[in-house]
């Protein structure tokens, strides 16, 4: 059964810069853009960054433009979201999800999020 897998958060003080990861094993990763979502405490979830399936296109929140990087490894089922100047507006779960196109509204394992990762920006 396919797996959403996200790692690397954490605490990093405002200004700082976190890479996690997302891993998708057992899937046919390379076929699929993917979209990194985030939810703030108290918050809906809400879209961040998405990136076609060969990781030629990108698209970005506008709260992000600028500071966040989607890039993906399809050798490794991964996409990574590479974050800096962090701010504390940023602290949320992150997660990752598959769409048949970046531009889709809705994603592919729509029960079955995963874990998440806590990434907190404070001083």
């Amino acid at each position: 059964q396919v797996r959403l897998v996200e790692s690397g958060g954490g605490l990093v003080q405002p200004g700082g810069s976190l890479r996690p990861p997302c891993a998708v094993p057992g899937f046919t990763f390379s076929s699929y853009a993917m979209t990194w979502y985030r939810q703030p405490p108290g918050k809906q979830r809400e879209s961040v960054a998405s990136i076609s399936s060969t990781g030629d296109t990108t698209d970005y929140a506008d709260s992000v433009k600028g500071r966040f990087t989607i890039s993906r490894d399809n050798a490794k089922n991964t996409v990574y979201l590479q974050m800096n100047s962090l701010e504390p507006t940023d602290t949320a779960v992150y997660y990752c999800n598959a769409k048949f196109d970046m531009m889709d509204s809705n994603v592919l394992f729509e029960t079955r999020w995963g874990q998440g990762t806590q990434v907190t920006v404070s001083s």
